[in-house]
């Protein structure tokens, strides 16, 4: 889902108490807001004003509108003078997308000489927001509240943030889910409650066998795969060992019609992300990871080993930070390099990890991969570019799914790794190795995350709230103490909840 094909409405509450004047200026100053917000050039989604509402059937009316309308991805709600709370039920409990209230008024400053009662009584923000605040909350309805001047660029990054998530939102509530081969054998936190899932996140996943695959897979002629092939040439350094004429070009053909495949299974079942599993790959001649990280490049979410949950949380990072610089990817963690206050962790995958994080022009080579029983596979091999990142992921904790954000720093590699030829990220996790990955441990997070640069763990907490699961969030405030005192409150509070309903 683009940015452009979305749009958030922006209601105004009011009543008619003051007059039919007060309500004309009432709508004036909240056309001037939203035309001041789609102008600044700061939000990523435009923003459609839909008029005042001054009693109980003008908010039902407007929020069922919503609701049906597949291009509105949410609402802003702001209480612009008073406007009683109890006309808010109806419409709240039928409205089902996510609410942004807005706590702001029209004017910056007091207008200390000029003000007076009409003015009082018009601009009255402060008060009105307030009795809305209370029914919200008394509702148990979930929002994000941003607070300031509606001309500030740092209110404006908060809706910026809300909005980014909200299409991300929209976007999952029909993500389908292409699972070729099932679950790694034995592993538990790869796997989960897909009814759930798709009661709570809007998750669809579908199981194929590998063999409905290689079946596409012998629909592309020479021609598609000389294509494809000449695109690689184009974006890509070839090692010397893998160009025309070489032994191991036949591999990045196979490659390429792997990807081809895929490209066209994903488009037919309208799926947005995918998983693979080396253990399922019969009739295959290697095990996909070039395919995967190109189309992760292109927007797919993309998990290993049968990993859904972490294939669509990837779709969800790379809806939320497009046009945004840094990159998204899958990552696992694989080994660790202890150094005192520089500990690290060095993240890879067998192949697989998106080109759109690296810090250099990637380099196609073909290697052994000693797992899978394969023939050599093709894949890109590049390191991270340095910089602050987030890296999170969903586990099923039985009675509830919990989201795990960790921030990271992503640092240079010490060394090269002349005998690890794949893509791999080396990060230290905050607030430093020894807290980070014992607090990840406690929290049962998962060796597979979803990483982004350009998000922040203000874009995980509003899609938390969104979802209504819970969220745990390690960064440089946390401390073993606390954080187990965190997870022993939220069990507490998930049993009493279940217990309530």
């Amino acid at each position: 889902m683009k940015f452009e094909d979305a749009e958030v409405w922006f209601v105004t509450g009011a009543q008619l108490l003051y007059g039919g004047d007060a309500v004309k200026a009432v709508d004036g100053h909240s056309n001037e807001i939203v035309k001041g917000l789609n102008e600044s050039g700061k939000l990523p989604v435009k923003i459609v004003y839909k008029g005042t509402v001054n009693s109980s059937a003008e908010v039902s009316a407007v929020m069922r509108a919503a609701n049906n309308d597949p291009g509105c991805v949410g609402i802003i709600t702001w209480m612009h003078t008073f406007s009683p709370a109890k006309m808010w039920i109806h419409g709240l409990k039928d409205y089902k997308k996510p609410l942004l209230h807005l706590h702001t008024q029209f004017n910056k400053e007091i207008p200390w000489s000029e003000i007076d009662m009409d003015f009082m009584n018009l601009n009255q923000s402060a008060h009105g927001d307030r009795e809305f605040g209370h029914i919200v909350s008394r509702m148990r309805k979930n929002r994000k509240i941003v607070v300031g001047y509606w001309k500030d660029e740092k209110v404006q990054g908060h809706i910026a943030v809300w909005m980014r998530v909200a299409v991300a939102w929209a976007d999952a509530q029909d993500m389908r889910i292409i699972r070729f081969g099932d679950n790694m054998n034995n592993v538990a936190v790869t796997d989960g409650d897909k009814v759930e899932a798709e009661m709570r996140l809007g998750y669809h996943v579908d199981y194929y066998p590998i063999g409905d695959l290689v079946a596409v897979m012998e629909r592309f002629s020479d021609k598609d795969i000389d294509a494809l092939v000449a695109q690689y040439e184009k974006e890509y350094l070839f090692a010397e060992n893998c160009k025309r004429g070489t032994a191991n070009f036949k591999q990045v053909r196979e490659a390429a019609r792997e990807e081809l495949a895929i490209r066209a299974f994903l488009k037919e079942k309208g799926a947005k992300a995918f998983t693979t599993n080396f253990d399922a790959l019969h009739g295959m001649n290697q095990l996909p990871g070039l395919a995967s990280q190109r189309l992760m490049a292109d927007g797919y979410g993309f998990g290993a080993e049968g990993d859904w949950k972490t294939a669509a949380l990837v779709r969800t990072f790379w809806v939320m930070a497009q046009g945004l610089p840094g990159g998204t990817s899958f990552l696992e963690d694989y080994t660790y390099h202890f150094d005192g206050e520089r500990s690290a962790i060095l993240q890879a995958h067998m192949l697989e990890v998106s080109p759109e994080i690296a810090s250099e022009k990637p380099r196609l080579e073909v290697h052994p991969l000693g797992i899978g029983g394969k023939a050599d596979p093709a894949r890109l091999v590049f390191t991270a570019h340095k910089g602050n990142g987030i890296a999170a992921t969903i586990v099923d904790m039985g009675n509830r799914f919990r989201m795990i954000a960790n921030k990271v720093e992503v640092i240079e590699p010490l060394a090269p790794l002349p005998k690890l030829p794949v893509a791999s990220a080396l990060w230290i996790p905050k607030p430093d190795l020894e807290t980070g990955a014992a607090a990840w441990l406690y929290a049962g997070g998962t060796h597979h995350t979803a990483f982004s640069y350009a998000l922040t763990s203000e874009f995980v907490e509003d899609y938390a709230d969104l979802a209504d699961i819970e969220l745990v969030t390690i960064d440089e405030q946390t401390t073993l103490p606390s954080f187990k005192k965190e997870l022993r409150l939220n069990e507490v509070y998930y049993m009493l909840n279940k217990a309530l309903r």
